[in-house]
């Protein structure tokens, strides 16, 4: 077995790669890294220097971690903008650091891939015990976001502290049709809905999928341009992404992807960017040329329910955020982030605070869990 730090993923086999990835979180596969590299997205420029553990077994690969070195805290959506700020007051330098994570991307899924045929356990151990010695040459610490459940507890029994977060999901308990969704609805929350869709045909708005081939080459660009307008109207916007990883994305990556898109006598007015895989949807981005109400709702959960349902599609995740979601259906659903702190004093400030956070986490999904708009039947 051999260690190896790969810095472009561009030089490793996308069959390779993709083989550790099988079935898991699509973001995870060399289609969607690579572009973020290739495209400039992720560079040592924008404060994203790949560095891609991987493990060898002569000249196959057997294991790998996607890493990168930080030089600030933008686009990780667990955020730690307050640890790096207690590290300054106490005289510790807290960039760079080590993120085991998929840029710009909350998604649960592994992020110690395996070969699978070889030990997942073993190969798993090699590449975090890698992880811990390069943190502890130099760098302040390391954070595995977004992680599965049996990652999280291996890391826990290794020395990371553990966080836990949520996120609002779209699960099917067995709806077939739009109207069985509605029907799980308390009567209230079913009367807005219909409220709202109504308000779509009123303006003459029609919501159209377009899944992977089907997809117009001819729509990527006003997608991107979707996805600017959104950012430029937040104050707190940040631009991660750019035109060439979207054409970059029709290339190579157009299977995984569903444009949600809204038109108006045939001239797009909304969209939403949506990837599939296997029995789960994930909402990205969406964006709007014009202000319409209801739209939003519309165009990111209506519209991504109802392609869920007719292509039995059990799982929906449409990343972070909150209140909307939950009031349509979507319910809280915990995930989990591991960190590794090097400095000591930092380390037990940071599990003090985890442990009193992780418990309001619980408290509140608890909470939300006990107020659901839903019927309790449905659950």
């Amino acid at each position: 077995m051999k260690l190896d730090v790969c810095s472009n993923l561009a030089s490793l086999s996308p069959a390779s790669w993709d083989l550790l990835v099988g079935d898991g979180c699509p973001f995870l596969e060399w289609g969607w890294l690579a572009s973020l590299e290739e495209s400039g997205c992720v560079t040592p420029t924008t404060g994203w220097l790949p560095q891609h553990l991987t493990l060898w077994d002569a000249d196959r690969l057997v294991g790998a971690c996607p890493l990168y070195v930080k030089t600030h805290s933008q686009g990780e959506f667990v955020f730690d903008h307050g640890w790096a700020e207690a590290a300054e007051r106490a005289g510790i330098r807290y960039y760079p650091k080590l993120l085991a994570a998929i840029p710009f991307t909350p998604a649960t899924g592994a992020r110690f891939l395996v070969h699978p045929d070889a030990d997942r356990l073993s190969v798993t151990r090699t590449l975090v015990s890698a992880l811990q010695d390069i943190c502890q040459r130099g760098f302040s610490s390391a954070h595995v976001n977004f992680c599965l459940p049996e990652e999280a507890d291996l890391l826990s029994s290794l020395g990371f502290a553990r966080r836990t977060g949520y996120q609002f999901q779209w699960v099917n308990p067995g709806w077939r049709t739009f109207d069985d969704y509605l029907q799980g609805f308390r009567s209230k929350r079913r009367i807005q809905i219909k409220r709202e869709r109504r308000e779509l045909a009123a303006q003459g708005i029609e919501i159209t999928p377009y899944a992977g081939a089907a997809i117009p080459d001819e729509l990527f660009r006003p997608m991107f341009q979707l996805y600017k307008a959104t950012i430029d109207k937040l104050y707190w916007g940040r631009q991660y992404l750019n035109l060439d990883l979207f054409a970059l994305l029709r290339q190579r990556w157009k299977h995984r992807l569903c444009f949600l898109v809204a038109q108006r006598a045939g001239q797009v007015v909304a969209g939403a960017f949506t990837v599939r895989k296997g029995d789960t949807l994930y909402g990205r981005y969406w964006g709007t040329f014009e202000e319409v109400r209801y739209l939003h709702f519309n165009v990111c959960y209506y519209a991504g329910i109802s392609y869920c349902l007719d292509e039995r599609i059990t799982r929906f995740e449409p990343g972070a955020g909150g209140e909307f979601k939950y009031l349509r259906g979507f319910t809280p659903h915990a995930t989990e982030s591991m960190h590794f702190i090097a400095d000591a004093r930092l380390d037990r400030a940071v599990r003090d605070y985890l442990g009193r956070e992780r418990a309001a986490v619980v408290q509140e999904i608890d909470w939300l869990d006990a107020q659901s708009p839903l019927k309790k039947t449905s659950t």
